[in-house]
């Protein structure tokens, strides 16, 4: 599934939090309606079964309630993508990576192993840290193996823990520097490995039980000065990564770090198409979870590669694939605060649709039920649903752009700031409530904010048809007499 990571340490963060996010897109030529739920551990099979694979994996039976954006529509299985279980472990899951031919005909690919479909729902009811997920994972890869290349985010309110697979039944998870982000796209990312502490105090990296003999016996450290390289040993360089892959990173950390390196003309340290980008930075300042959404949201404005751009030089426009597309199908922000009691420590930010004409929202995660307004998604377009909404707003003010942007810009401003002050009166309230409230509290406040919701995305949608509309062919400037 193609896909767009950001990892924010919680150093890095402004308050503190460590956060995790990712863009859902869909496939070429389609898209998939998604629904924000929630698991309860009463409806987890003793057996779990994969639509796609077929494979059947005994569950442990004390599996937690969990938050999750499976697919709207079944029969492709249930693509749990992301969530936050009731012990404040987050996890997203998963950025579809690269691999080469050297790593992929020592280890081929399991045809019944597992996959995206699967992970989330494999693992992330079972663990009670960010770092005993990985472990899980890890171990689920090891005997039963994967069908793709795969990237996968777990976090608690300490860490975050990037893991990546390779081949058929390998993998490799390292920690997250806690003064720095991590930003993914669609590519195998960690660029340094220390297979010393993988094997020793394990206290910024794990992997596979026999990763080291893997590398040797099958010769893929390419290094000169014996520093593995995993990017060089077990990911891509291609020219499709170049347009597909690498740019998206490449504004992310331009963005993000403007002064750190050169990022444009022919002196840059670094450009769209450059193989060595960090897969780790120290922010040049702390990062919000509007600094995410922006990343996320990108069309490479302000540089000469927006489809969207009227002025400048045009050759280049639309020359690198954006990572607010229109197949993004959502996206989740997972916000830990450290701040705060634990049973109001998780919010999950959603967002559905292309991230250049959405907004994100927040949710506590730590609730028996969702919205019905982020809940209801079905095959059927819909007006209440805001899954569908985002769609039509989306398809509408790209149609309609010039005119339609200050529509879209005042809209997620809106949200942004009304959610907020929402989840800054319900912080209060519910942090100064008896403990028999709290649950009722948070899932009003949840209601609250999805009315709040409503109200502005449908304000909005009348707003961008109205500017499509006075656009058709047929439109005639004479009003009757």
């Amino acid at each position: 599934m193609a896909c767009t990571t950001i990892l924010v340490g919680k150093n890095a963060s402004y308050d503190g939090s460590t956060m995790i996010a990712r863009n859902d897109d869909s496939g070429s030529g389609h898209f998939t309606a998604k629904k924000f739920t929630v698991f309860q551990p009463q409806d987890y099979p003793a057996v779990y079964k994969s639509v796609i694979s077929g494979v059947e994996i005994p569950l442990p039976g004390d599996g937690l309630r969990m938050t999750a954006v499976p697919n709207a529509v079944e029969g492709k299985g249930l693509w749990a993508a992301s969530g936050v279980n009731a012990a404040n472990v987050g996890m997203t899951a998963t950025e579809t990576i690269t691999s080469n031919p050297r790593v992929l005909g020592a280890d081929p690919l399991v045809k019944g192993g597992i996959g995206e479909e699967d992970i989330v729902y494999l693992v992330l009811p079972y663990v009670r840290t960010a770092r005993e997920g990985a472990r899980r994972l890890g171990s689920l890869l090891e005997q039963y193996g994967t069908y793709e290349m795969n990237g996968i985010a777990f976090q608690d309110v300490d860490e975050i823990w990037w893991l990546e697979t390779i081949g058929g039944h390998h993998w490799m998870a390292r920690r997250v520097p806690d003064d720095s982000y991590v930003v993914m796209p669609n590519q195998l990312g960690i660029d340094a490995f220390d297979l010393d502490d993988a094997f020793g105090a394990q206290e910024n990296h794990l992997c596979s039980a026999d990763l080291r003999k893997f590398i040797r016996d099958n010769h893929l450290d390419l290094s000169l000065d014996g520093r593995l390289n995993p990017r060089d040993a077990f990911g891509s360089h291609d020219d499709a990564d170049h347009v597909y892959n690498t740019p998206r990173a490449w504004f992310m950390l331009r963005h993000l770090n403007p002064n750190t390196w050169v990022w444009d003309g022919p002196a840059a340290d670094y450009g769209p198409r450059s193989d060595d980008l960090p897969w780790c930075m120290v922010p040049e300042r702390k990062l919000t979870p509007e600094d995410v959404k922006y990343v996320l949201s990108s069309h490479y404005q302000g540089t000469p590669f927006d489809p969207y751009a009227s002025y400048g030089d045009k050759s280049m426009k639309g020359a690198y694939r954006s990572i607010g597309i229109n197949r993004n199908d959502f996206m989740a922000l997972i916000q830990m605060r450290p701040d705060v009691p634990e049973d109001i420590r998780a919010v999950e930010w959603i967002a559905y649709a292309s991230n250049a004409f959405n907004t994100m929202v927040p949710f506590y995660a730590n609730v028996e039920r969702t919205p019905a307004y982020l809940a209801c998604t079905t095959g059927e377009v819909s007006t209440d649903s805001f899954y569908w909404v985002s769609r039509m707003i989306a398809a509408m003010a790209d149609a309609s752009y010039a005119k339609s942007l200050i529509h879209v810009e005042r809209y997620e401003e809106g949200v942004l700031s009304a959610s907020r002050a929402l989840l800054n009166q319900y912080d209060k309230n519910i942090a100064s409530a008896e403990e028999s409230q709290r649950a009722a509290l948070r899932e009003e406040a949840n209601t609250a904010i999805a009315a709040e919701l409503k109200k502005r995305a449908s304000d909005t949608l009348d707003k961008v048809l109205f500017e499509l509309s006075s656009g058709m062919k047929n439109a005639y400037a004479r009003s009757d007499a």
